[in-house]
Protein backbone atom coordinates (compact mmCIF):
# COMPACT_ATOMS: atom_id res chain seq x y z
CA UNK A 1 0.00 0.00 0.00
CA UNK A 2 1.38 3.32 -0.69
CA UNK A 3 2.63 5.76 1.94
CA UNK A 4 1.26 9.05 0.20
CA UNK A 5 -1.97 9.09 -2.28
CA UNK A 6 -2.37 12.63 -2.11
CA UNK A 7 -1.10 14.90 -4.21
CA UNK A 8 -0.32 12.81 -6.63
CA UNK A 9 -1.46 12.97 -10.75
CA UNK A 10 -3.14 9.98 -10.38
CA UNK A 11 -5.52 11.61 -7.68
CA UNK A 12 -6.54 14.39 -9.85
CA UNK A 13 -9.83 16.09 -11.33
CA UNK A 14 -8.80 19.24 -11.80
CA UNK A 15 -10.55 21.46 -14.42
CA UNK A 16 -7.62 23.78 -15.16
CA UNK A 17 -4.74 20.90 -14.92
CA UNK A 18 -3.08 21.99 -11.73
CA UNK A 19 -2.45 18.44 -10.90
CA UNK A 20 0.38 18.96 -8.21
CA UNK A 21 -2.41 21.05 -6.58
CA UNK A 22 -5.66 19.40 -7.05
CA UNK A 23 -5.19 16.65 -3.89
CA UNK A 24 -3.25 18.21 -0.94
CA UNK A 25 -2.93 16.51 2.15
CA UNK A 26 -5.75 18.64 4.04
CA UNK A 27 -8.07 16.86 1.82
CA UNK A 28 -6.64 13.31 1.93
CA UNK A 29 -8.77 12.87 5.63
CA UNK A 30 -12.51 14.23 4.34
CA UNK A 31 -12.09 13.15 0.77
CA UNK A 32 -12.03 9.47 -0.97
CA UNK A 33 -9.69 8.11 -3.15
CA UNK A 34 -10.10 6.53 -6.14
CA UNK A 35 -7.24 5.18 -7.60
CA UNK A 36 -5.24 3.59 -4.42
CA UNK A 37 -5.08 3.73 0.01
CA UNK A 38 -2.50 5.08 1.57
CA UNK A 39 -1.65 5.01 5.29
CA UNK A 40 1.47 4.19 7.88
CA UNK A 41 3.48 0.66 7.44
CA UNK A 42 -0.09 -0.16 5.21
CA UNK A 43 -0.36 -3.91 3.99
CA UNK A 44 -3.13 -5.07 1.67
CA UNK A 45 -4.07 -7.94 -0.05
CA UNK A 46 -3.06 -8.53 -3.99
CA UNK A 47 -6.25 -6.71 -5.33
CA UNK A 48 -6.04 -3.66 -3.11
CA UNK A 49 -9.64 -4.28 -1.61
CA UNK A 50 -8.48 -4.84 2.34
CA UNK A 51 -6.05 -2.14 3.25
CA UNK A 52 -4.90 -2.14 6.65
CA UNK A 53 -2.17 0.61 8.10
CA UNK A 54 -1.78 2.37 11.87
CA UNK A 55 -2.98 5.47 12.96
CA UNK A 56 -1.59 7.38 15.70
CA UNK A 57 -2.24 9.88 18.00
CA UNK A 58 0.35 12.09 20.37
CA UNK A 59 -2.66 13.36 22.99
CA UNK A 60 -1.78 16.75 20.99
CA UNK A 61 -2.43 17.00 17.43
CA UNK A 62 -6.37 17.30 16.21
CA UNK A 63 -6.33 14.30 13.93
CA UNK A 64 -5.35 10.86 14.02
CA UNK A 65 -1.95 10.62 12.53
CA UNK A 66 -3.03 8.09 9.43
CA UNK A 67 -0.59 9.02 6.38
CA UNK A 68 2.48 11.34 6.13
CA UNK A 69 2.28 14.70 5.97
CA UNK A 70 3.48 16.66 3.20
CA UNK A 71 2.95 19.79 0.70
CA UNK A 72 2.25 19.65 -3.12
CA UNK A 73 4.15 21.32 -5.50
CA UNK A 74 2.54 24.84 -5.17
CA UNK A 75 3.02 24.83 -1.13
CA UNK A 76 6.55 23.78 -0.99
CA UNK A 77 9.78 25.58 -2.39
CA UNK A 78 10.77 22.72 -4.55
CA UNK A 79 8.20 20.90 -5.53
CA UNK A 80 5.80 18.45 -3.44
CA UNK A 81 7.33 16.83 -0.61
CA UNK A 82 6.54 14.19 2.17
CA UNK A 83 7.95 16.10 5.69
CA UNK A 84 7.90 12.98 7.93
CA UNK A 85 10.96 10.65 8.44
CA UNK A 86 10.06 6.93 8.47
CA UNK A 87 12.03 3.71 7.40
CA UNK A 88 10.29 0.40 6.03
CA UNK A 89 13.11 -1.93 7.79
CA UNK A 90 12.80 -5.28 6.92
CA UNK A 91 10.18 -7.43 5.60
CA UNK A 92 9.83 -11.06 4.22
CA UNK A 93 9.79 -10.96 0.21
CA UNK A 94 5.40 -11.76 0.78
CA UNK A 95 4.81 -9.31 3.74
CA UNK A 96 3.97 -11.74 5.81
CA UNK A 97 5.98 -10.22 8.24
CA UNK A 98 6.95 -6.59 8.27
CA UNK A 99 9.01 -3.91 10.54
CA UNK A 100 8.41 0.18 10.02
CA UNK A 101 9.86 2.64 12.03
CA UNK A 102 8.34 6.61 12.73
CA UNK A 103 9.43 9.47 14.40
CA UNK A 104 6.48 10.76 15.36
CA UNK A 105 6.97 13.70 17.80
CA UNK A 106 5.58 13.61 21.54
CA UNK A 107 4.66 17.28 20.93
CA UNK A 108 1.70 19.19 18.81
CA UNK A 109 3.17 17.96 15.23
CA UNK A 110 3.40 21.80 13.21
CA UNK A 111 1.67 21.56 10.18
CA UNK A 112 1.19 25.13 9.93
CA UNK A 113 4.68 25.81 11.02
CA UNK A 114 6.25 23.59 8.20
CA UNK A 115 3.77 25.09 5.13
CA UNK A 116 4.25 29.31 6.35
CA UNK A 117 8.48 28.40 6.02
CA UNK A 118 8.13 26.57 3.13
CA UNK A 119 5.82 28.57 1.21
CA UNK A 120 8.01 31.88 2.24
CA UNK A 121 11.08 30.15 1.06
CA UNK A 122 12.74 30.67 -2.66
CA UNK A 123 13.41 27.68 -5.00
CA UNK A 124 17.40 28.58 -4.08
CA UNK A 125 16.67 28.27 -0.24
CA UNK A 126 17.15 24.45 1.10
CA UNK A 127 14.11 23.18 2.07
CA UNK A 128 12.15 23.63 5.81
CA UNK A 129 12.60 19.92 7.92
CA UNK A 130 10.46 18.64 10.87
CA UNK A 131 13.69 18.54 12.19
CA UNK A 132 14.12 22.51 11.70
CA UNK A 133 10.65 22.88 13.26
CA UNK A 134 12.98 21.44 16.55
CA UNK A 135 9.59 19.56 17.54
CA UNK A 136 12.17 16.19 17.42
CA UNK A 137 14.94 17.86 19.40
CA UNK A 138 15.96 15.97 22.36
CA UNK A 139 14.95 12.68 20.40
CA UNK A 140 11.55 13.54 20.53
CA UNK A 141 9.42 10.72 19.60
CA UNK A 142 10.81 7.81 17.57
CA UNK A 143 8.20 4.75 17.17
CA UNK A 144 9.24 1.06 16.03
CA UNK A 145 6.01 0.37 14.71
CA UNK A 146 4.66 -3.25 15.44
CA UNK A 147 5.58 -6.06 13.58
CA UNK A 148 2.84 -7.58 11.69
CA UNK A 149 1.23 -10.88 10.61
CA UNK A 150 -0.40 -10.54 6.98
CA UNK A 151 -4.12 -11.06 6.81
CA UNK A 152 -3.96 -15.01 4.69
CA UNK A 153 -7.46 -15.21 3.61
CA UNK A 154 -11.02 -13.63 3.59
CA UNK A 155 -14.02 -15.56 4.39
CA UNK A 156 -17.54 -14.88 4.11
CA UNK A 157 -17.80 -14.39 8.13
CA UNK A 158 -14.74 -12.91 8.07
CA UNK A 159 -10.47 -12.98 8.06
CA UNK A 160 -8.96 -16.33 8.91
CA UNK A 161 -5.93 -14.38 10.30
CA UNK A 162 -5.78 -10.99 11.54
CA UNK A 163 -2.85 -8.61 11.52
CA UNK A 164 -2.51 -7.14 14.92
CA UNK A 165 0.27 -4.66 16.85
CA UNK A 166 2.36 -6.34 19.35
CA UNK A 167 4.22 -3.68 20.56
CA UNK A 168 4.50 -0.13 20.29
CA UNK A 169 7.55 1.18 22.29
CA UNK A 170 8.12 4.76 23.37
CA UNK A 171 11.76 5.97 22.35
CA UNK A 172 11.00 9.85 23.35
CA UNK A 173 12.25 11.23 26.40
CA UNK A 174 8.61 11.24 28.22
CA UNK A 175 7.22 8.40 29.74
CA UNK A 176 3.67 8.21 28.16
CA UNK A 177 1.29 6.50 26.72
CA UNK A 178 1.12 6.45 23.02
CA UNK A 179 -2.42 5.77 21.55
CA UNK A 180 -2.27 3.37 18.80
CA UNK A 181 -5.75 2.44 17.17
CA UNK A 182 -6.91 0.13 14.43
CA UNK A 183 -9.24 1.02 12.11
CA UNK A 184 -11.67 -0.93 10.39
CA UNK A 185 -12.97 -1.04 6.74
CA UNK A 186 -9.57 0.54 5.90
CA UNK A 187 -7.15 1.27 7.90
CA UNK A 188 -5.93 -1.16 10.74
CA UNK A 189 -2.30 -2.17 11.12
CA UNK A 190 0.65 -2.22 9.28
Amino acid sequence: MSSRQWGTVREDYSADGTVWADFPFGQAHPRAYRWGEDGLAGICDRYGFLNLAVALWNGHDDRLKERPFGLTGPEGNHGEDVKQYYWHLDATPTHSWAQFLYRYPQAAFPYQQLREANRERGYEVDEYELTDSGVLDGNGGAHDLPSCQRVRGIRARGPRRSAHPRRIPNRGPRRRSERASTLPAGRMCG
